[in-house]
């Protein structure tokens, strides 16, 4: 089932935040999604990442320029989605592998 995404603060001056959900998930595999939004500036482009803890794996991504190594998952926007007003919000998707426990990773976000 949808589990509810952690609390997040407010982003930084010029900075982001990330926040990670899962939308639907299955035995064994599970479909997530990060919303990236600005602080109080506007930015250019941004870069949200996470380490899975229990050995999720993503298998397919859109929206989103995405790299993982083992464990950890780096994810950059693409050129429609990088540019975000103050307060703007963009967003993207994947699917998922996971065995024992689905938990939901921290994310971090750096704007440029």
């Amino acid at each position: 089932p949808p589990t509810t995404p952690p609390p997040t603060t407010p982003p930084p001056n010029g900075g982001c935040t990330a926040t990670y959900t899962v939308t639907n998930q299955w035995q064994g595999g599970f479909q997530g999604e990060v919303r990236v939004t600005a602080g109080t500036r506007a930015i250019t482009g941004w870069t949200a990442g996470w380490t899975f803890a229990n050995g999720q794996r993503v298998t397919q991504s859109w929206n989103v320029a995405l790299t993982s190594s083992g464990a950890t998952v780096t994810a950059r926007n693409t050129d429609y989605n990088g540019r975000l007003a103050a307060g703007a919000s963009a967003s993207f998707g994947f699917l998922g592998s996971w065995t024992g426990t689905n938990s939901l990773p921290v994310v971090s976000c750096t704007a440029s």
